[in-house]
């Protein structure tokens, strides 16, 4: 589970209900399911409007990621990568054959099984190298989903504040009507700019963030794997590799 993630979730919320409360305002005047309905369905038809649906598939089944799984650290792929190089140091490339499917990590298992079938180097840089332009796509199309649903959902609130203040013209002789319509026009724009600037966006760079960090491991992974091709001494490619994570990642 990322904590940061669930914390800033929870805390955001927290802030809002409570700001709200020692306003002397009340839940319940927050709970308004036709304001949700109009910008949270109106926000994601925008996005389906924006991107092929697999994409926002994609970007919803990402939530998993963002919220339940913590990324693999870069001490661990170190120790992975220096128990291959000794083991192709001690026995041969080849040896290191029967160890790749214990391997974690999917990219450190594809070059590995490259390397081991006998790909020259300069070739297995290159094809992994193509392996990361299209990861990295992919998953900037994923989190740019998310910047896009929070940059519709404000304006979808706004719409809906219309909605609501259209409604409180039309029944101005009924009092008894008012105050649902005033309730939907601004609780509209509190879930409009609420969920852009609590959710959506915060959830992109989340992604963001998570994936230049993925993008450094594998640059440190396909530099272990070209080193344990070419014979380098497990001590100085434990050192080189430790070059591309900070001090307080590795401690």
């Amino acid at each position: 589970m990322d904590r940061a993630s669930i914390i800033g979730i929870i805390l955001g919320i927290t802030a809002l209900v409570g700001g709200n409360q020692l306003e002397g305002g009340k839940i319940d005047s927050m709970l308004q399911p036709t304001a949700a309905l109009i910008v949270f369905g109106g926000t994601l038809g925008a996005t389906l409007l924006s991107y092929p649906f697999h994409d926002v598939v994609r970007a919803i089944a990402a939530l998993r990621g963002v919220l339940f799984i913590k990324p693999k650290g870069s001490r661990a792929l170190i120790a992975d990568i220096i128990r291959t190089s000794n083991i192709a140091r001690r026995s041969g490339f080849i040896a290191v054959e029967p160890e790749i499917k214990n391997l974690d990590h999917p990219y450190l298992r594809k070059a590995l099984r490259l390397a081991v079938a006998g790909m020259l180097p300069k070739l297995l840089i290159e094809t992994m190298e193509q392996d990361n332009e299209t990861f990295e796509d992919e998953n900037r199309r994923i989190a740019k989903v998310y910047e896009t649903a929070g940059s519709f959902a404000p304006t979808i609130g706004i719409l809906g504040a219309v909605l609501g203040l259209i409604r409180v013209m039309e029944n101005l002789s009924d009092p008894a009507k008012l105050g649902a319509g005033i309730a939907v026009a601004f609780v509209a724009t509190i879930y409009g700019v609420g969920s852009a600037n609590l959710l959506f966006l915060p959830i992109s760079r989340k992604l963001i963030n998570r994936l230049q960090q993925e993008i450094s491991l594998r640059s440190m992974i396909l530099e272990g794997v070209v080193g344990i091709q070419a014979g380098l001494n497990p001590y100085y490619l434990e050192e080189k590799l430790k070059v591309f994570v900070e001090e307080k990642s590795y401690s």
